[in-house]
């Protein structure tokens, strides 16, 4: 059957985490019981799939999306995947309570397991309550061997930089880079399909099942980048309707934050899907054959075959694409 394209809305894959809540509620979705920390918007992976809620693929996964029209409708380059699934995932994260200080591999480390890629992503903080912070990045001059010292002496702490966060800020994290969300924020994550994660240190406290979580010292020590991996972070206020900022470019995605205030007239291209997450207010997509309503927290893929597309109304959109 021939479907043609349109932008696609999907139920997300909620996640239950020992440092999650109850905010993933106020964009209305239907979170289930529990300290839910993680929404997974937009997802093609063996731990989580989403499913399409609109039009005539409604109800179906992503990774059955992939297998039938993937080619034509993610693009020339946004069809490319290390794993064969879709090369993004996309998350929002309700941090009620600090994250494991933790770390992730690139493509190349060679303890990944068996189907996972390395994990670089961004953060864009939605929301933050006052005086939050995140872990990002060591201070300077930590090495290996200064790092395995203060871990081993349980000062892990006094390795690591601490940052104020506030709505609007936004943390491009390579591969290699420490970090940490704490309580208090949040946030959308756009990141390499992957779902790998090596924690460094967890504050010693049981995970869901009562029991100590696992931490992985030595992959940790392994794939750091002590000299830095090119993380950088900015502020985004100030931005003008109809503009583009580009938030971070990395090889598996750029993102861009832009402000809609009435109608703007934008386009998919044969190389890659765009990927919409609406961070605040409201409006519509429109495209030929009909028109979708976007709000606060709903995340869209349009296929790169959609061609001329429009956003209306009153918002901010975070647009990603595949480079």
């Amino acid at each position: 059957m021939s479907v043609k394209p349109y932008p696609l809305h999907f139920r997300p894959e909620f996640k239950e985490r020992v440092w999650g809540g109850r905010a993933l509620e106020r964009f209305g979705f239907d979170v289930p019981a529990g300290a839910i920390g993680e929404g997974w918007m937009i997802a093609d992976h063996p731990n989580g799939v989403s499913h399409v809620t609109n039009g005539e693929l409604a109800g179906q996964g992503l990774d059955a999306i992939r297998a039938n029209y993937g080619k034509a409708w993610f693009g020339t380059r946004g069809g490319i995947s290390g794993n064969g699934r879709f090369p993004l995932l996309i998350k929002l994260l309700d941090c009620n309570d600090d994250l494991s200080v933790q770390v992730h591999p690139n493509d190349n480390y060679q303890g990944l397991p068996k189907g996972e890629l390395g994990k670089t992503e961004m953060w864009y903080v939605l929301d933050a309550k006052p005086d939050a912070k995140i872990i990002y990045g060591l201070k300077p001059g930590v090495s290996r061997e200064k790092m395995a010292k203060a871990i081993a002496e349980g000062r892990i702490m006094d390795t690591l930089q601490e940052v104020s966060v506030q709505a609007g800020d936004t943390f491009y994290i390579p591969a290699g880079t420490v970090h940490a969300l704490c309580a208090g924020v949040l946030v959308a994550e756009i990141q390499q399909n992957s779902d790998t994660t090596y924690r460094l240190y967890d504050y010693d406290r049981p995970g869901l099942d009562g029991k100590p979580r696992e931490l992985h010292i030595e992959d940790s020590l392994n794939v750091i980048a002590y000299e830095g991996a090119g993380a950088t972070r900015m502020t985004t206020g100030g931005l003008r309707p109809g503009e583009w900022l580009t938030l971070a470019s990395s090889p598996y995605f750029v993102t861009e934050k832009g402000v809609v205030s009435g109608e703007w007239q934008l386009s998919t291209s044969e190389e890659s899907f765009d990927i919409l997450i609406i961070g605040q207010g409201e409006g519509s997509v429109g495209w030929q054959d009909g028109v979708v309503h976007a709000k606060a927290g709903d995340c869209f893929l349009l296929p790169a075959n959609l061609g001329g597309y429009t956003l209306d109304g009153n918002m901010t959109a975070l647009r990603s694409r595949v480079p």
